[in-house]
Protein backbone atom coordinates (compact mmCIF):
# COMPACT_ATOMS: atom_id res chain seq x y z
CA UNK A 1 0.00 0.00 0.00
CA UNK A 2 0.82 3.57 -0.49
CA UNK A 3 3.39 5.16 2.44
CA UNK A 4 0.68 6.88 4.66
CA UNK A 5 -0.53 10.22 3.71
CA UNK A 6 -2.41 13.06 5.47
CA UNK A 7 -5.94 10.88 3.62
CA UNK A 8 -5.34 8.00 5.08
CA UNK A 9 -3.41 5.90 7.91
CA UNK A 10 -1.10 3.51 7.48
CA UNK A 11 -1.03 -0.23 7.10
CA UNK A 12 -0.39 -0.75 11.19
CA UNK A 13 -2.26 2.27 12.08
CA UNK A 14 -5.12 0.99 10.52
CA UNK A 15 -5.24 -3.02 11.41
CA UNK A 16 -5.49 -3.34 7.10
CA UNK A 17 -4.29 -6.77 6.02
CA UNK A 18 -2.22 -5.53 3.23
CA UNK A 19 -2.28 -9.08 1.95
CA UNK A 20 -6.74 -9.42 1.87
CA UNK A 21 -6.78 -5.77 0.48
CA UNK A 22 -5.17 -6.47 -2.31
CA UNK A 23 -7.27 -9.82 -3.18
CA UNK A 24 -10.18 -7.51 -2.41
CA UNK A 25 -8.99 -5.41 -5.55
CA UNK A 26 -7.83 -7.35 -6.89
CA UNK A 27 -11.38 -9.34 -6.86
CA UNK A 28 -14.06 -6.71 -7.37
CA UNK A 29 -11.92 -5.40 -9.79
CA UNK A 30 -12.71 -9.36 -11.98
CA UNK A 31 -16.22 -9.55 -10.76
CA UNK A 32 -16.94 -5.90 -12.31
CA UNK A 33 -15.03 -6.89 -15.94
CA UNK A 34 -16.84 -10.25 -15.79
CA UNK A 35 -20.15 -7.39 -15.62
CA UNK A 36 -18.46 -5.41 -18.45
CA UNK A 37 -16.40 -3.33 -17.07
CA UNK A 38 -12.86 -2.82 -18.38
CA UNK A 39 -10.20 -4.21 -15.93
CA UNK A 40 -7.86 -1.13 -15.21
CA UNK A 41 -10.17 1.16 -14.34
CA UNK A 42 -11.74 -1.41 -12.01
CA UNK A 43 -8.91 -2.50 -10.30
CA UNK A 44 -8.51 1.70 -9.70
CA UNK A 45 -11.91 2.09 -8.56
CA UNK A 46 -11.58 -0.90 -5.92
CA UNK A 47 -8.69 0.69 -4.45
CA UNK A 48 -10.48 3.95 -4.29
CA UNK A 49 -13.85 2.22 -2.40
CA UNK A 50 -11.04 0.54 -0.19
CA UNK A 51 -9.17 3.73 1.48
CA UNK A 52 -10.87 5.49 4.25
CA UNK A 53 -10.41 8.47 2.62
CA UNK A 54 -11.57 7.17 -0.78
CA UNK A 55 -8.83 9.38 -2.26
CA UNK A 56 -5.30 8.34 -3.78
CA UNK A 57 -3.15 10.20 -5.90
CA UNK A 58 -1.61 8.81 -9.09
CA UNK A 59 1.29 7.80 -7.29
CA UNK A 60 -0.42 5.82 -4.43
CA UNK A 61 -2.53 4.06 -7.17
CA UNK A 62 0.40 3.14 -9.16
CA UNK A 63 2.34 1.95 -6.62
CA UNK A 64 -0.48 0.09 -4.47
CA UNK A 65 -1.64 -1.55 -8.02
CA UNK A 66 1.75 -1.88 -8.96
CA UNK A 67 0.85 -0.37 -12.55
CA UNK A 68 2.69 1.93 -14.42
CA UNK A 69 1.72 5.90 -14.14
CA UNK A 70 0.36 5.70 -17.34
CA UNK A 71 -2.18 2.63 -16.99
CA UNK A 72 -3.25 5.00 -14.03
CA UNK A 73 -3.60 7.91 -16.27
CA UNK A 74 -6.09 6.01 -18.51
CA UNK A 75 -7.92 4.68 -15.80
CA UNK A 76 -8.86 7.83 -13.99
CA UNK A 77 -9.93 9.40 -17.38
CA UNK A 78 -12.47 6.58 -17.71
CA UNK A 79 -13.41 6.45 -14.15
CA UNK A 80 -13.91 10.34 -14.51
CA UNK A 81 -15.57 10.14 -17.77
CA UNK A 82 -18.12 7.66 -16.03
CA UNK A 83 -18.58 10.02 -13.02
CA UNK A 84 -16.93 7.09 -11.21
CA UNK A 85 -14.51 9.56 -9.19
CA UNK A 86 -13.67 12.60 -9.31
CA UNK A 87 -10.37 14.31 -10.04
CA UNK A 88 -9.51 17.01 -7.27
CA UNK A 89 -6.16 19.43 -6.08
CA UNK A 90 -4.91 19.05 -2.46
CA UNK A 91 -5.23 22.63 -1.36
CA UNK A 92 -1.80 24.13 -1.38
CA UNK A 93 -0.18 21.48 -3.68
CA UNK A 94 0.39 20.60 -7.55
CA UNK A 95 -0.76 17.62 -7.04
CA UNK A 96 -3.80 15.43 -8.47
CA UNK A 97 -6.14 13.56 -6.37
CA UNK A 98 -8.45 11.26 -7.41
CA UNK A 99 -11.66 10.63 -5.01
CA UNK A 100 -14.49 7.96 -5.19
CA UNK A 101 -17.57 9.69 -3.69
CA UNK A 102 -20.00 7.78 -1.15
CA UNK A 103 -23.20 7.85 -2.74
CA UNK A 104 -21.09 6.60 -6.54
CA UNK A 105 -23.55 3.76 -6.57
CA UNK A 106 -26.42 5.41 -6.08
CA UNK A 107 -25.33 8.08 -8.99
CA UNK A 108 -24.39 5.20 -11.66
CA UNK A 109 -27.78 3.88 -10.99
CA UNK A 110 -29.52 7.40 -11.85
CA UNK A 111 -26.91 7.59 -15.01
CA UNK A 112 -28.78 4.80 -15.64
CA UNK A 113 -32.48 6.47 -15.48
CA UNK A 114 -30.98 9.12 -17.90
CA UNK A 115 -29.96 5.95 -20.71
CA UNK A 116 -33.86 4.36 -19.59
CA UNK A 117 -35.19 7.54 -20.71
CA UNK A 118 -33.26 7.64 -23.72
CA UNK A 119 -34.25 3.79 -25.05
CA UNK A 120 -37.86 4.15 -24.06
CA UNK A 121 -38.47 7.11 -26.49
CA UNK A 122 -35.80 5.78 -29.14
CA UNK A 123 -38.35 2.90 -28.78
CA UNK A 124 -41.58 4.80 -28.86
CA UNK A 125 -40.05 6.28 -32.38
CA UNK A 126 -39.17 2.76 -33.78
CA UNK A 127 -43.04 1.98 -32.71
CA UNK A 128 -44.02 5.11 -35.04
CA UNK A 129 -42.11 4.05 -37.74
CA UNK A 130 -43.11 0.49 -37.95
CA UNK A 131 -46.64 0.88 -36.54
CA UNK A 132 -48.19 0.44 -33.51
CA UNK A 133 -50.59 -2.20 -34.72
CA UNK A 134 -47.91 -4.09 -35.93
CA UNK A 135 -46.09 -7.18 -34.33
CA UNK A 136 -42.87 -5.25 -34.32
CA UNK A 137 -45.13 -2.13 -32.68
CA UNK A 138 -46.07 -4.03 -29.97
CA UNK A 139 -43.41 -5.50 -29.29
CA UNK A 140 -41.06 -1.98 -29.24
CA UNK A 141 -44.42 -0.40 -27.35
CA UNK A 142 -43.73 -3.04 -24.77
CA UNK A 143 -40.30 -2.55 -24.03
CA UNK A 144 -40.96 1.15 -23.97
CA UNK A 145 -43.63 0.36 -21.51
CA UNK A 146 -40.70 -1.83 -19.51
CA UNK A 147 -38.48 1.17 -19.08
CA UNK A 148 -41.07 3.40 -18.15
CA UNK A 149 -42.52 0.50 -15.19
CA UNK A 150 -37.99 0.98 -14.59
CA UNK A 151 -37.63 4.41 -13.88
CA UNK A 152 -40.83 4.81 -11.72
CA UNK A 153 -40.29 1.40 -9.70
CA UNK A 154 -36.36 2.85 -9.53
CA UNK A 155 -37.82 6.48 -8.04
CA UNK A 156 -39.72 5.03 -5.49
CA UNK A 157 -36.03 2.06 -4.44
CA UNK A 158 -33.94 4.95 -4.57
CA UNK A 159 -36.39 6.95 -1.91
CA UNK A 160 -36.34 3.68 0.34
CA UNK A 161 -32.46 4.03 -0.07
CA UNK A 162 -31.61 7.28 0.87
CA UNK A 163 -34.35 6.61 3.85
CA UNK A 164 -32.26 3.33 5.16
CA UNK A 165 -28.86 4.65 4.25
CA UNK A 166 -29.88 8.06 6.54
CA UNK A 167 -31.09 5.45 9.33
CA UNK A 168 -27.49 3.74 8.68
CA UNK A 169 -25.36 6.69 8.67
CA UNK A 170 -27.15 7.84 12.26
CA UNK A 171 -26.36 4.69 13.83
CA UNK A 172 -22.96 5.01 12.27
CA UNK A 173 -23.11 8.36 14.44
CA UNK A 174 -24.25 7.03 17.47
CA UNK A 175 -21.53 4.12 16.95
CA UNK A 176 -18.78 6.63 16.78
CA UNK A 177 -20.09 8.82 19.88
CA UNK A 178 -20.07 5.73 22.06
CA UNK A 179 -16.55 4.86 21.23
CA UNK A 180 -15.59 8.57 22.05
CA UNK A 181 -16.85 8.18 25.19
CA UNK A 182 -15.92 5.23 26.61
Amino acid sequence: MPAASDRDPGPDDAGRDEEALRRFIERFALQMADAGGQRMPARVFAALLATDSGALTAAELAELLQVSPAAVSGAVRHLTHLRMAVRERDPGSRRDVYRVRNDVWQDAILGRDRMLTMWKDSLAEGTRAVGPGTPAGRRLAECAEFFTFMQDELAALMDRWREHRDKLRAGDDKLRAGDNGA
